[in-house]
């Protein structure tokens, strides 16, 4: 672990000489991944263990193709210092290779931020992230740089020989299909479900439709408080009438509550929020975040794509980075004396129901 936290201190100073140079992806690849690899245990000389340009299936190449006695095990596709990772078309592309491959393990990265897929999770290719993790000071803030060396090791050789990466992603994919499969089970419970708790109540004056509109309220309250890690694809807005949120799988956005001089300076000015209270749990699914901008404006107004959450300090809070500056939306008004109260809490909803919502009613 000592060589790769003194590597990721490197890196971290190579970083700030090169961030303003706008590395073309083959001296990003020299300066940046082949030292990170390499401390990682694969030895970037040795054909044998880590091959350059490997021809795939359709006749192009993955940038390095890493392997274990002989065996690919690892598919890495390169891009330039400051590309954002997140064309889908590259995604797709890199995610592919792997599983036309039969190669278990892929990632993409711009030489600071890594991005590891499961390439043959049943799901469509970003839905496949399992976890990504970055050199840059900036996208760590709270985490030490033990916790930082912790995450890239990860994909080291001696971990993928040892089955680590496939029992951290096998443990999160799964409790994502179960969560999944659990917002179904709870937005329309099914009546041996409803029997059972009444059972268990022992309280007959109960009757069977309460226990429905109870069971549903009661794990819409556990979505927006603790849920457990799952990749969800972004839902798309349809012609649908609004479902109550305890009906909405897609959780994928967070809105938080913002006073106008935290939100100019901060949303607007740093393209970033701080100090959001959250599971950790959730971070997987969080897409995108929007402002509810208080009174007198008691408007949802902007929305971001999220580039990544990370710890926010020490203080158990998170702040949210935005992959581009937030974009201005129809105002989601607050209705006075209606269901839905001013969010003095973050909150959480789809990204389909906001581009559809016309007040807060019909987002939360």
């Amino acid at each position: 672990m000592d060589t790769i936290v003194m590597c990721i201190e490197g890196l971290q100073a190579k970083l700030e000489k090169h961030r303003k140079d706008d590395l073309k992806e083959t001296p990003t690849r020299v300066i940046f991944t082949d030292v990170l690899l390499q401390a990682l245990g694969w030895d970037i000389r040795n054909p044998d263990e880590v091959e350059l340009e490997c021809p795939t299936l359709d006749g192009k190449s993955v940038d390095y193709a890493l392997k274990i006695d002989g065996k690919s095990v690892l598919f890495v596709e390169a891009k330039p210092l400051n590309d954002p990772l997140t064309d889908v078309k590259s995604i797709t592309q890199v995610v592919g290779y792997a599983a036309n491959a039969g190669v278990e393990w892929c990632v993409l990265t711009n030489g600071v931020t890594y991005r590891v897929y499961h390439s043959t999770e049943k799901a469509e290719a970003p839905d496949k992230l399992l976890f990504e993790v970055s050199l840059d000071t900036k996208e760590n803030k709270g985490m030490s740089i033990q916790q930082i060396a912790e995450r890239f090791s990860r994909f080291s050789r001696d971990s993928i020989a040892k089955g680590v990466l496939d029992e951290i992603g096998k443990e999160t994919f799964t409790m994502g299909k179960i969560r999944k499969a659990l917002d179904k089970i709870f937005a329309v419970p099914p009546n041996t479900l409803v029997r059972l708790v009444r059972s268990n109540i022992g309280d007959a004056t109960i009757k069977p439709a309460q226990v429905k509109k109870a069971l549903s309220k009661l794990w819409a309250r556990t979505s927006e408080v603790e849920i457990t890690p799952t990749i969800l694809s972004v839902s798309r807005a349809t012609s649908e009438k609004i479902k109550p949120i305890n009906e909405v799988s897609g959780v994928d956005t967070i809105v938080v509550p913002a006073q106008e001089d935290g939100f100019q300076e901060t949303f607007l000015g740093e393209n970033r929020w701080y100090a959001i209270r959250m599971h950790a749990s959730m971070i997987p699914r969080i897409k995108y975040i929007a402002a509810y901008r208080v009174a007198p404006i008691s408007a949802v107004t902007h929305w971001a794509s999220v580039n990544n959450i990370v710890p926010w300090e020490d203080t158990g809070k998170f702040v949210v980075n935005f992959t581009q500056p937030a974009k201005e939306i129809e105002h989601i008004n607050l209705v006075p004396k209606s269901r839905v109260k001013a969010p003095q809490a973050p909150r959480y909803t789809s990204f389909s129901r906001l581009q559809q919502a016309k007040t807060l009613d019909e987002l939360f």
